[in-house]
């Protein structure tokens, strides 16, 4: 699985990457985590509002910085 945390580098950006890193950590997953901050790279998802999250390839949040709880959702524990 891999997920990308797409926006500028702003504090909700930087919030919603490090609640994804500490649901991975904690669960010892095997997920990669990448943060895309290239204007250009975040507009080939046609959102218009960051934070964004993308798992495998699909938005799947945006514009909001998603609660620990919705990360596990997201990741299926």
């Amino acid at each position: 699985m891999e997920i990308k945390v797409l926006g500028p580098g702003c504090a909700k950006c930087k919030s919603t990457y490090n609640a994804i890193e500490k649901v991975i950590r904690e669960n010892n997953l095997d997920v990669k985590l990448v943060k895309i901050d290239d204007i250009e790279q975040i507009m080939n998802y046609n959102i218009m509002t960051t934070p964004a999250v993308v798992v495998d390839e699909e938005v799947k949040i945006k514009g909001h910085v998603p609660s620990e709880s919705e990360v596990r959702k997201l990741l299926g524990i």
